[in-house]
């Protein structure tokens, strides 16, 4: 690999954004593609579907031979909240391969006997955050029930382009949750990417069932997230 070619793709990685070594067998073609930038021609929608896939392999184009080498950051969970649905969520995450992490302030709830092995926070998210940023490949699940906590990561994973955001409610709830971010400058169309009620419709009911219902969205929007960042969003 050419150096110059390998200081972007190091850079690229460094900076957590996805990008795909694109080369022709026949060494007519070398070169980075990053998720977001218009290709044309046949190799578009096969090197759209890379970057949901996230994994790399050999592909035939119009007689020609491509290797992908496809380098989409780790996808990561923040969770808001260290209750019980995020006890259920946290061990469930890891076999699906997601770095979890949970954020909450109170300290009751956020002790290292209830989650064992996970990396926990007991502070405000908006302080952990600062050290912490959200990107487009971080899931933000707010499950406190509490504005305070909630509304601030919730606002902050709308401008990072989050490729998830969850929140806990009723639809009620949700309803005076927009209300409040919108007084906080949050656009009716970034606020609608928030997915509320959260988790996919199974009919879940407990802690543990509901925990696989945002596991099971969490999935869905990374692997058909758009690849171009939401307008408004770092990126956008």
């Amino acid at each position: 690999m050419e150096q110059t070619l390998l200081q972007a793709l190091n850079a690229e990685r460094q900076a957590r954004r996805a990008v795909i070594r694109l080369t022709a067998l026949d060494g007519t073609d070398d070169r980075l593609v990053r998720e977001g930038e218009t290709i044309d021609g046949p190799l578009a929608p096969i090197v759209e579907a890379a970057f949901r896939r996230g994994t790399s392999r050999m592909e035939e184009v119009e007689g020609g031979s491509y290797f992908l080498n496809v380098h989409v950051p780790p996808p990561r969970i923040v969770v808001i909240g260290a209750v019980h649905i995020s006890q259920a969520l946290a061990p469930m995450a890891a076999l699906a391969g997601y770095d979890l992490t949970i954020i909450d302030p109170r300290t009751a709830f956020a002790t290292q006997e209830r989650f064992a092995g996970t990396q926990l926070f007991a502070d405000w998210p908006e302080d952990v955050l600062k050290d912490m940023p959200l990107d487009r490949y971080t899931a933000l699940v707010a499950v406190t029930h509490d504005p305070k906590i909630d509304d601030d990561p919730i606002k902050a994973a709308l401008e990072a382009g989050c490729f998830y955001v969850g929140a806990l409610g009723s639809r009620k709830t949700h309803g005076k949750r927009l209300e409040r971010l919108g007084e906080a400058g949050v656009s009716e169309d970034a606020a609608s990417r928030i997915k509320a009620p959260i988790g996919l419709d199974i009919g879940a009911a407990s802690p543990g069932e509901i925990a696989v219902a945002i596991l099971a969205e969490i999935i869905e929007s990374l692997r058909r997230r758009p690849l171009v960042a939401p307008s408004g969003s770092a990126g956008g």
